[in-house]
């Protein structure tokens, strides 16, 4: 059959997250790591679809309609839904697991213990302009809890202890968990004079900083009518640094400085709270810390925001963030419903990793032994000998094609397989087998009888 020239089989910008056999290894081997961490925490796993009604995916103005991928069917329209619109608008890509989380709860309210931890490793959809470490499609891995009238600060708390113990069990060197409250920010705004319609302006401006710097988020303000005094508080408010306990009593003092300070003492409150339940938790205190320049832009984080950085490697971004949201869920179902969570995109985190060479591919087989064909009449001996390995637990590739020794080799070596088993006529007439470690040349003879056994050995040894 011969190539169609005019089929352009490039992936389209932005969904080029196809990965290598060793890449996908490593994707499996830190969607466990991960997914344990959530089961040790009691969270229960879930899936939603990948489409949502658009009323859904739009609700509370979530994100902006600007990222929301519509789904429109490319069959007539006589044999589509009857449900869907002509135009297919009334659908979209899920752009993120926390809103889908939130229509799941509405639609099995009375069907769920309360509070309903869970967590999800889907792929969500965001219609962002592509560019490198951005994607359009990508692996988000979220928890979150959410409680039914209330949810104790505690929940809060708990979500730096599994920040900690991931990012500890990936080994991807030190990292800092970052934790403000909203409520102090907000607070602080009113209480310095800001108007409540500029609040949020101002929060969304004050979530840029890391990216374009203090001079540039003085200059954002200002444009909103932000008086160049109280610009230049807000940035000296926002950059106060210090241990927890330094931070408080500076923040208690401010509480007597602002004009009106009612939510700002509520924020500061729940702050302590939430630093009690992580020191607790025994999160090491070179962990995580109190900064009030984390804002989370979205608008339904209510109190806690968390966001996670690689100490050196800053300039890759938060690589963990979440928070509180107190009517993201109530908005399908008029109950109070509020939550906690965390996100890590995965699949842009997995990305970063590997091109900074913190994390490394995995070798392209997960097999650990690859048995040779050096003889088509032994094939019956090969084909027994790699079942009595996998009964044992060992992953094996048997070659059924018989070709040059050295290319078969060659092939284990390429795929990252750690042993060769070489059995040909006089290997089988003396009841041995010559196992051969590929990193170091070295060359056993072991009889079959022992070959399990020794297999295992020589595993246990390279681990």
């Amino acid at each position: 059959m011969g190539k169609r020239e005019d089929i352009n089989y490039k992936l389209p910008s932005g969904f080029d997250i196809e990965l290598l056999p060793g890449e996908r290894r490593l994707e499996l081997f830190l969607l466990e790591t991960i997914s344990s961490v959530f089961e040790r925490y009691g969270f229960t796993p879930l899936e939603t679809p990948a489409v949502e009604r658009l009323e859904v995916l739009q609700a509370k103005g979530n994100q902006g309609d600007n990222i929301i991928y519509s789904i429109e069917p490319i069959v007539p329209q006589d044999m589509g839904d009857s449900n869907e619109s002509s135009d297919g608008s009334s659908r979209g890509l899920k752009f993120d697991q926390t809103v889908p989380l939130a229509a799941y709860i509405a639609r099995h309210l009375n069907d769920l213990t309360f509070p309903f931890a869970r967590y999800q490793m889907d792929m969500v959809f965001r219609g962002e302009r592509a560019k490198k470490g951005r994607y359009r499609q990508f692996r988000q891995c979220d928890i979150d809890v959410v409680g039914r009238g209330s949810l104790d600060l505690l929940y809060d708390a708990q979500m730096p202890a599994i920040i900690a113990e991931i990012f500890e069990s990936i080994d991807i060197g030190k990292f800092l968990i970052r934790i403000n409250n909203r409520k102090v920010l907000t607070g602080f705004f009113k209480g310095i004079g800001i108007e409540k319609d500029k609040i949020k302006t101002c929060i969304n401006i004050v979530d840029i900083l890391e990216k374009v710097g203090a001079s540039k988020v003085k200059k954002e303000l200002e444009k909103e009518g932000i008086s160049e005094n109280i610009a230049d508080e807000i940035i000296e408010f926002i950059n106060i640094k210090g241990g927890s306990e330094e931070i408080f009593a500076t923040l208690d003092r401010k509480s007597t400085e602002l004009k009106e300070s009612e939510d700002f003492l509520v924020g500061i409150k729940e702050l302590k709270d939430v630093i009690k339940g992580v020191r607790s938790l025994k999160v090491s205190e070179d962990k995580y810390c109190i900064d009030l320049s984390i804002a989370r832009g979205l608008d339904y984080y209510t109190g806690t925001v968390y966001e996670t950085t690689l100490v050196g490697y800053e300039n890759l971004g938060s690589i963990c963030s979440g928070g509180r949201y107190e009517e993201l869920v109530g908005t399908f179902v008029g109950d109070k419903l509020p939550g906690v969570g965390i996100s890590i995109g995965l699949t842009r985190l997995m990305s970063k990793l590997m091109d900074a060479n913190i994390l490394k591919p995995m070798s392209a087989s997960p097999a650990q032994v690859m048995v040779l064909n050096l003889d088509r009449d032994l094939i019956d001996t090969y084909l027994e000998i790699s079942q009595n390995l996998r009964q044992a637990g060992i992953k094996v590739v048997t070659r059924f094609e018989k070709q040059k020794i050295g290319k078969q080799i060659q092939q284990a070596d390429r795929l990252g397989i750690p042993l060769c088993l070489l059995i040909g006529k006089e290997e089988y007439t003396q009841n041995q087998c010559r196992i051969k470690i590929l990193n170091t040349g070295e060359q056993l003879d072991i009889s079959l009888e022992n070959l399990v056994e020794e297999v295992r050995k020589i595993l246990n040894n390279q681990s």
